[in-house]
């Protein structure tokens, strides 16, 4: 009766490396049965161990990009976001029209930066006081609660954004699964608020960050989450020389999180 067996027994430690270890330099060696005992050469097969691929966090913000790209239809007026996620969109977007899969778009960019972007890709774009009304908008985020309310704004483009976005009949949201906190401010990471005064960010010249509106920006960090969003963002709105805030409080119709196990869509 032809038989299987390993050449040798690998002990339960060196199994779990296989999976720790390049491809090349995994191999197990199987024996090919034989009928003939008195004289049969062995021949030796290998089987390579291939690990998973590893998605980067860009890989994750263009899964989550090109699934938000799948709500644009031909003939739309979109806010262009800003940032790296917002980017991918940007770039699937004149990707897709440049095959013709999409005709007779027209953005609003939320930025010079996404503005730039998009001219470089053929894109047609407008501004916000010739389209007030706006079919959708897709941006990153910066924060996503379990209610979907988000922080935005650290790119340094909240007021643009917050005028695009609140024009927008939808408003779609991409990010990876790094950017979901239990409450806003817990990731203890930048609140931005933009204001004509006061102590001003630093830019990496050692210069106040100025926004495209000639405005400043100041970072609030929190040590614990915010409990009440909307009285936070007024009592914000209320010190003197605020444009903006970077709450963006029931403004997201949807929420695409990329994570390792796969794209997951979140919506009202």
């Amino acid at each position: 009766m032809a038989s299987l067996s390993f050449l040798s027994t690998p002990s339960s430690s060196s199994l779990s490396s296989l999976h720790n270890t390049t491809p090349s330099s995994s191999r197990i060696f199987l024996r090919t049965p034989s009928l003939n005992f008195r004289a049969s050469p062995t021949k030796l097969f290998s089987i390579k161990a291939q690990s998973a691929p590893v998605l980067t966090q860009d890989d994750l913000k263009k899964l989550a990009a090109d699934k938000a790209v799948d709500y644009v239809k031909s003939g739309m007026v979109l806010g262009l976001g800003t940032g790296s996620t917002a980017a991918f969109v940007v770039a699937k977007l004149g990707e897709l029209l440049k095959t013709g899969e999409l005709t007779n778009i027209i953005g609003v960019p939320t930025s010079k930066r996404t503005e730039e972007q998009a001219r470089s890709l053929n894109i047609p774009l407008s501004i916000l006081d010739d389209h007030p009304h706006i079919d959708l908008a897709i941006d990153g985020a910066d924060e996503v609660d379990p209610l979907l309310n988000l922080v935005k704004g650290r790119g340094g483009a909240l007021l643009r954004e917050k005028m695009v976005e609140a024009a927008s009949d939808e408003f779609v949201v991409v990010a990876d699964e790094t950017k979901l906190v239990d409450g806003l401010g817990g990731s203890k990471l930048a609140m931005p608020v933009e204001e004509l005064r006061l102590n001003l960010r630093v830019g990496e010249d050692g210069k106040p960050y100025v926004t495209d509106n000639f405005n400043y920006i100041v970072d609030l960090y929190f040590e614990n989450p915010i409990k009440d969003g909307y009285a936070a963002g007024k009592e914000i709105s209320g010190l003197e020389g605020v444009v903006e805030h970077g709450l963006f409080l029931d403004m997201a119709t949807a929420v695409i999180i990329a994570g390792k196990t796969g794209v997951e869509v979140k919506s009202k």
